[in-house]
């Protein structure tokens, strides 16, 4: 299992906004810089996060990102569904499977990826950003960032 590139970006954007003092907010395009990754990509997953309410964002001048919630409450595992979406792990459908309904293989995947995420349920947001993963993301914070 390899999860998108999108889903990838929205750990990394709620990983340092949690990581981020709470006065502290950061606009897309310091993230995009200090990520080195293009700003359009993550404009439509702060778009994402902000949808999910996750993260608030102020515009304007003085705006910016900021977490809108707890990095406790936010778990792992529905971080990770709500950002890949309800898609399954196999599609019987697209091309058609010649075993479609005579097979167990989705019904266990299905199955499978329930478990995983429940899994990952058992992980919050605060955990992933606890030392060293906070000392880092602090350092990145004083670097100048590239332009994106």
């Amino acid at each position: 299992m390899q999860f998108t590139k999108f889903t990838d970006f929205g750990l990394r954007v709620l990983m340092y906004l949690a990581a981020t003092p709470e006065q502290g907010v950061i606009t897309v395009g310091e993230l995009a810089g200090h990520y080195d990754i293009p700003k359009n990509h993550l404009n439509k997953v702060v778009n994402r996060l902000v949808k999910l309410g996750w993260v608030s964002a102020t515009p304007g001048r003085n705006g910016g990102l900021r977490l809108a919630q707890a990095p406790a409450s936010l778990k792992l595992g529905d971080i990770l569904s709500a950002l890949e979406g309800d898609k399954g792990l196999v599609d019987c459908d697209e091309p058609p499977c010649v075993l479609r309904g005579s097979c167990h293989l989705k019904r266990v995947l299905d199955i499978g990826q329930r478990e995983f995420y429940a899994g990952m349920n058992r992980h919050s947001l605060a955990e992933l950003v606890m030392p060293p993963t906070s000392t880092a993301i602090a350092r990145m914070q004083f670097q100048p960032v590239a332009a994106h």
